[in-house]
């Protein structure tokens, strides 16, 4: 089941036939993994194709999709928690070193995390599955 998703379409020149090639990108969460996509077809010729992988998308995708979506920030809504569920849970989902997932909390108490919406809501979902409480909000970056 899908529970979060967000998608883009973007034209660009075929490389096969110089026609235009629409390609429909996306990131969602499935099954509780973070997930990416990118089906493209040209409207000239047969060139078609469908790609998908699990964690974060390629920065193209990335980029396309917050510059139509915007930026969410994602911060820890009682500062003054422990930061041991937090650390723990960053470690598993990003495979993030200590020291690194330190600076992660950190950041989630001050200014936040930004990223695309998929992704916020991907560490938002692993940090309240070890009760942590977080907030999602529009970010002008």
């Amino acid at each position: 089941m899908i529970t979060t998703a967000q998608g883009v379409k973007l034209t660009s020149q075929c490389e096969s036939c110089g026609g235009e090639l629409v390609r429909d990108v996306g990131q969602f969460i499935d099954r509780g993994r973070l997930r990416w996509s990118v089906e493209g077809q040209c409207q000239t010729c047969p060139n078609a194709w469908c790609e998908m992988d699990t964690g974060p998308a390629p920065e193209e995708i990335r980029q396309a999709l917050l510059a139509e979506h915007g930026h969410a920030r994602l911060r820890l809504a009682d500062k003054n928690a422990s930061f041991v569920p937090v650390l723990r849970a960053l470690r598993e989902m990003q495979n993030l070193s200590l020291g690194e997932a330190r600076k992660v909390v950190a950041d989630l108490r001050e200014v936040g995390v930004v990223g695309t919406s998929v992704e916020m809501a991907y560490l938002a979902e692993g940090l309240r599955n070890r009760f942590v409480t977080v907030t999602i909000t529009s970010s002008p970056t």
